[in-house]
């Protein structure tokens, strides 16, 4: 299935967090883990329409690498693979 986003929207592959602590102690899937901060773009919509009809350029694209608001995107899941939805205001900052 392929995933097109809308308007601002980015489509974004969570990285996975550690599942092993400093000190070396693995954590079970069923542990209460906080939502990732950190993905991979996988997807761009293409921008956002502004009241003049000119369209904002998206300032991420495919590839990228980055940090999110904890809160900000929505989850999906898309052929059994966890997924997020942002806003390109939810996107703090790319990672280099």
């Amino acid at each position: 299935m392929t995933i097109r986003p809308l308007s601002d929207h980015i489509l974004i592959e969570p990285v996975k967090e550690e599942e092993k602590t400093k000190a070396g102690i693995f954590l079970p899937d069923t542990a209460n883990k906080e939502k990732s901060e950190e993905g991979k773009v996988i997807a761009v919509g293409p921008g956002k329409k502004m009241e003049d009809g000119k369209m904002m350029i998206m300032s991420v694209k495919t590839g990228d690498k980055v940090l999110f608001t904890k809160y900000g995107p929505h989850d999906i899941k898309i052929d059994g693979k966890e997924y997020l939805i942002a806003s390109e205001s939810d996107i703090l900052a790319i990672i280099e």
